[in-house]
Order: C-alpha cells, then structure tokens, then sequence
C-alpha cells in the first residue's frame, strides 16, 4: 500500500520547472538533512528523475561508502565521489542528493553553482543527531565522541553549505511539508525574489 503523495499547486511546479530549465537541482547539507528523502519527493513533485551520489557511487566502485573510506581512506573518496558528481551533472534535469562532505570540496561546489541550481537543507544539531545516531554506518561518525563530532562538523561545514542558491529548513515536520517548501523556494526565484526562511 503506498502512501498518499503530497502534491504542489502547478504554478509553483512550473515555475519551479523553469527556473531549473535543464540544470540539476542538487541538495547538500549534513548527515542526516534528509537530502535523499527530501530530494526524491521534490522529484516526483517536478516530474524529474532522482539520483543519489552516494548510491552511483557505491554503484560503480562496487563498494559500500563505509567500504571505500575503510580500503582507501578519505581523499581516495572525495576523487572518485568529485568524479561521479561531474558526470552526472553533465545531463539534466534531475535532481542529485550529494553526500554531506560533497559541497565542501571546492571542485565538486565550483561545478554545482556554475551547473546546477543548489538547496541547502539546514537541520540544527539535535534533529541531525536524532536521525545519524539511530544507525551506526556513518564513517565521519565513528568516534569517541560522535555527537561532539557532528557538531565540529556543523560548525566548519555550515559556512559553506551558506553558499548554496536556496536554504531550506529541515526540521521536525513531515518531509511532504518540506518537500513543498522547497518547491515553493524555487518557484519564488522564478519571480525574481529572495529566497525568505521557511519556517
């Protein structure tokens, strides 16, 4: 049985739709945001197809993303993960979830705002630490201290992520609700205007 599915008033989807025109919309922000989640409904709202970088990733290396960092630590990742996202950015539209250290990389932030249309989905602290601590699979994670770890990682993360075109919050509310709002955010840079908080 399928859930009911959320839909947004159609001036806003085509509105929305052109402002993207044959870009990607790509969603970056922490562990946790709800990128793939979020990014998968925006994209039955739009009618476009969804990716997820990390399952390309994890498609083409044949490995799991706690498998690459194991075998060939970090670096070794952000180039394989630097080359999946150009190639997906290279056709459109559609909408890409990036991993949460993706925009970070100055390569892979150049290619998102000179190619695609970005949305940061901003969550404080406890809401991402609500989602990441349930499971134990985030690399980054794996510390003495994971929580202070994830917060170390908001606040060295949280400036960049800033750059993004739209900002999104993501918070304890239904994802359909934030879906909708993402929607409606990229609907208002089709009339021209800032982008306000949702709230």
């Amino acid at each position: 049985m399928t859930e009911p599915q959320a839909s947004a008033p159609e001036d806003e989807i085509n509105r929305a739709r052109r402002v993207l025109g044959q870009r990607n919309l790509v969603f970056v922000g922490l562990m946790g945001a709800g990128k793939s989640v979020i990014g998968r409904l925006v994209a039955q709202m739009l009618g476009i197809p969804f990716v997820d970088s990390d399952h390309e990733i994890e498609r083409v290396s044949r490995m799991t993303i706690p498998e690459l960092f194991a075998a060939y630590g970090e670096p070794e990742f952000r180039a394989l993960e630097t080359r999946v996202i150009r190639r997906l950015l290279r056709t459109g539209p559609r909408v890409l979830s990036t991993g949460g250290g993706a925009f970070v990389n100055d390569a892979i932030r150049k290619m998102v705002l000179a190619n695609g249309l970005s949305v940061w989905l901003e969550a404080d602290l406890e809401v991402l630490w609500s989602r990441v601590s349930k499971r134990d699979t985030r690399p980054l994670l794996r510390t003495a201290d994971p929580k202070r770890t994830l917060s170390d990682l908001l606040d060295q993360r949280y400036p960049i992520y800033q750059m993004a075109d739209v900002t999104v919050q993501s918070r304890d509310e239904a994802k359909e609700i934030i879906a909708l709002e993402t929607v409606a955010a990229l609907a208002q840079l089709d009339q021209g205007q800032e982008t306000v908080p949702t709230s």
